[in-house]
């Protein structure tokens, strides 16, 4: 790709990322429009949906019968359950179980 390609499919990509994040706000910003049921249900049960699909993601390549036996993956899914218990906001519990994990692999397995 020449320079101006790359330029221009950035571009396009933060332009389409923009309007995907933007659109529902310019939708429904009246304060008597409410979103459809489908929206409000898909904010109910896409949080648990994503934390599934990335527990499946992250324990694919785990073996317990070698290297650490899956031991620094069991702590921090530990530390993730509890700080989502503790502070019931997604971002934190993920970013709190990564951290753990990483420390766990690179500090003491």
């Amino acid at each position: 790709m020449t320079t101006l390609q790359m330029g221009i499919t950035m571009a396009m990509c933060t332009a389409a990322t923009m309007l995907t994040r933007f659109l529902p706000f310019l939708i429904f910003s009246s304060k008597d429009q409410q979103p459809p049921e489908v929206v409000r249900y898909l904010g109910r049960v896409l949080p648990a949906a994503i934390f599934g699909m990335l527990i499946v993601y992250c324990l694919k390549g785990v073996t317990p019968f070698a290297g650490s036996h899956g031991i620094p993956e069991a702590i921090a899914i530990a530390a993730t359950i509890a700080l989502h218990k503790w502070k019931h906001q997604t971002l934190v519990s993920i970013a709190g179980g990564t951290v753990c994990y990483v420390l766990l692999v690179q500090l003491v397995f």
